[in-house]
């Protein structure tokens, strides 16, 4: 398990909008690992982890694209059912409340990435044993 950044970023719910955002991180030659982005109304929310974080917070401060930066767990697990289960229960009978949780695993693949935040972060620390 390790500790990595996940970017917010709210936009308008229009064409392209996402895409300003993966444009932006791509000239900066900024990987992103993982992506959710989700649509309610006028706006949207992109929440994400790049592979670098520090020239990923930089990349969207250059394109003007305002974000919030919080800390968050990647954890791989088994490519298999029951695994990501089998983790969110460890961690909801240590009484960690999820605050975002994203997943994905390529067909055929051996592993699965997860990438979770929580609402108290002391929390986090004591859970993810």
């Amino acid at each position: 398990m390790a500790k990595t950044k996940q970017f917010t970023i709210t936009v308008q719910n229009q064409p392209g909008a996402a895409a300003q955002v993966a444009r932006a991180l791509g000239n900066a030659k900024v990987n992103i690992l993982a992506l959710l982005a989700t649509a309610q109304g006028a706006t949207a929310t992109i929440q994400l982890v790049a592979e670098n974080a520090a020239k990923a917070k930089k990349a969207l401060a250059a394109a003007g694209i305002a974000c919030t930066e919080s800390t968050a767990e990647e954890v791989t697990l088994p490519n298999k059912p029951g695994a990501l289960a089998e983790r969110l229960e460890r961690l909801a009978a240590k009484g960690v409340n999820l605050g975002s949780l994203c997943a994905t695993a390529g067909k055929g693949g051996r592993a699965a990435t997860v990438v979770y935040t929580v609402e108290a972060a002391a929390k986090a620390a004591t859970a993810t044993a």
